[in-house]
């Protein structure tokens, strides 16, 4: 059995905010490899996430974020089930961080349920000259990946945190349902620039 030290503990727990008792129990799970540790602690956050998917979000908090140029505000509304975690300070940063990350990189889509078939047909009809010369029994693959692909960095909820590439969005919010221990989602989000 491998022995777990105070401080990879807490330098699992500082990475991910969660308690030092999750932090522990994933890295004796995972033979003290921090890295197999903390995609644990993103998998059960997304099973956590799971259950707590029918309770009602009866709270939350909006939060804005505005670029230092002023030219690009946008607003976030983080729903939660109940006022005690929608004034945690740390719920608030949350959603600032979401705000910080729509006002980087400008999603069109909250999840990718959100997309028309409409949308989705323009994309496929944009990438259909560049999968002809493929084999006939590969074009239909090729441009499902490419539209896939294509709507990765418009979705928000799959976009990759500016803060920390190695999570994505999904996981940040899954990450407060396990901290906090209510179902949390992103109920909207709006992105205004001064250029557009």
């Amino acid at each position: 059995m491998t022995t777990i030290t105070t401080a990879e503990i807490k330098a699992l727990r500082d990475e991910t905010g969660l308690s030092i008792m999750q932090c522990k129990k994933a890295l004796e799970d995972a033979g003290g490899d921090k890295e197999k540790a903390r995609i644990m602690l993103q998998k059960k956050g997304g099973e956590i996430a799971a259950k707590k998917g029918d309770r009602t979000l009866g709270s939350g908090t909006v939060s804005a974020y505005i670029h230092a140029s002023g030219n690009i505000a946008t607003m976030v509304e983080l729903s939660c089930e109940t006022d005690f975690v929608a004034k945690n300070p740390e719920f608030q940063a949350i959603a600032r961080d979401i705000a910080m990350q729509v006002a980087a990189t400008n999603p069109s889509f909250l999840k990718r349920e959100d997309i028309s078939e409409e949308d989705r047909n323009k994309v496929a009809e944009t990438f259909k000259t560049e999968v002809e010369d493929k084999p006939k029994d590969m074009q239909e693959k090729i441009l499902a990946g490419k539209v896939d692909s294509y709507f990765a960095d418009k979705v928000l909820l799959e976009q990759a945190f500016i803060k920390n590439p190695d999570q994505k969005i999904i996981d940040l919010v899954n990450g407060a349902v396990q901290k906090f221990g209510e179902r949390t989602e992103i109920r909207r989000f709006a992105r205004f620039s001064v250029s557009e």
